[in-house]
């Protein structure tokens, strides 16, 4: 058994984003600025993103892509059970109503099949959400938005760098929300990005930092001008120059350490099939995934414990893990403000239920790596049923 405690998702951070932050610290400025700038061009660059806006969050670039396109009070939106509470809770922000609808049991997705059933005269928009960094299957749910005159947004915060159909999530014209959380792919400690078409990533420029018009963060400088306007009543949603800093490092080596993830799964992959107690994450033709989470999901009846106690085993053989996961029709404000019960969604709930997400990152060694193979094979061993 392993001596130390081994995180489930630590960051992946080097001497070139301390550099990075530092030169930051060195040059006065601090706050939104230069470095914010080249970020969002050079993230959308190696997109190919039509525009992009950096952004203290992924919850700050979702919630802007629903108002800057004009989702509001009487608006239904339809999205995932599956996914962190912020999916769902930027919608009841912008004052529109979330449906839930089911997933696919293979990918944990959104089920196309569900989200066409669930379309009323109310619905202005579908949210996806692109589960573990595996992409979602977006011609089927663009034909649906499209037919039905929706706004498809995209969740991306596992998504980059993700492919479908040979074109990297984030390229096209959709709103597409990134998230460069502590454990992310990409990470800038906080903060996310916005991409889309030009004239959206224009209105939420204004919308980002308090209304103020487009070029206010230059007024600091030689530049720059004392006088601003307010368009609108806007939020306070701007990224740093301390944050892109270590984006820009973390773009720099994001293929890298994508490889890195794909070699970890490789290994993850051939160890612990053999087991027979567990479904495995997949990865559908024509799609690239991110590999942000490896899910392991307990086969009923494989072994004599639960998936709580299977992650306190874990967890006493020195192996962080998580849960992707708890399903948002199962939390108490959405039971008592839609009457949702557990069933109503019964692949996300039974998926939500005996998911555990076992650590993936680019820093994990080899001997890490078999470290956690080894303790879930010595698991299901002493608890085969």
């Amino acid at each position: 058994m392993r001596e130390n405690f081994l995180p489930f998702s630590p960051p992946y951070i080097g001497e070139e984003e301390i550099e990075g932050v530092v030169d930051s610290l060195r040059s006065g400025w601090i706050t939104t600025g230069p470095k914010t700038k080249r970020f969002e061009a050079d993230f959308a660059a190696y997109l190919g993103a039509p525009a992009a806006l950096a952004v203290n969050s992924c919850t700050a670039a979702l919630h802007l892509g629903l108002i800057c396109n004009g989702i509001g009070p009487g608006d239904e939106v339809i999205t995932t059970p599956l996914t962190f509470a912020a999916t769902v809770g930027v919608i009841e922000h912008a004052g529109a109503t979330p449906v839930l609808v089911d997933i696919e049991p293979d990918t944990m997705n959104i089920d196309p099949a569900a989200v066409r059933a669930a379309v009323t005269d109310r619905t202005k928009a579908v949210i996806c959400v692109h589960y573990g960094g595996h992409p979602c299957e977006m011609d089927d749910l663009q034909a649906i938005c499209d037919e039905h005159d929706l706004l498809l947004v995209e969740d991306a915060a596992h998504a980059i760098p993700a492919r479908y159909r040979g074109r990297l999530i984030g390229s096209g014209s959709n709103p597409v929300a990134f998230s460069f959380y502590a454990t992310k792919n990409l990470t800038t400690a906080e903060g996310g990005m916005l991409t889309g078409a030009p004239e959206m990533i224009d209105e939420a420029i204004v919308a980002h930092l308090h209304g103020m018009n487009r070029d206010a963060w230059k007024r600091g400088t030689k530049s720059g001008s004392w006088r601003y306007d307010i368009a609108m009543p806007g939020f306070k949603y701007n990224m740093t120059d301390l944050q892109a800093a270590l984006g820009l490092a973390q773009l720099a080596k994001l293929e890298h350490m994508l490889a890195r993830r794909r070699a970890i799964v490789a290994r993850y992959d051939q160890g612990l099939a053999p087991l027979d107690a567990f479904d495995l994450p997949v990865e559908r033709e024509g799609c690239e995934s991110a590999w942000h989470l490896y899910p392991l999901r307990l086969r009923d009846g494989a072994l004599k414990l639960t998936r709580d106690e299977f992650i306190e085993e874990l967890r006493a053989r020195n192996i962080g893990t998580s849960v992707h996961f708890i399903a948002i029709h199962t939390f108490s404000y959405y039971r008592r403000k839609y009457g949702f019960v557990p069933n109503d969604f019964p692949i996300a709930h039974r998926e939500s239920e005996r998911v555990v997400t076992i650590p993936l990152h680019p820093g994990l060694s080899n001997e890490d790596v078999n470290d956690v193979i080894e303790a879930v094979a010595d698991i299901v061993k002493k608890f085969r049923a």
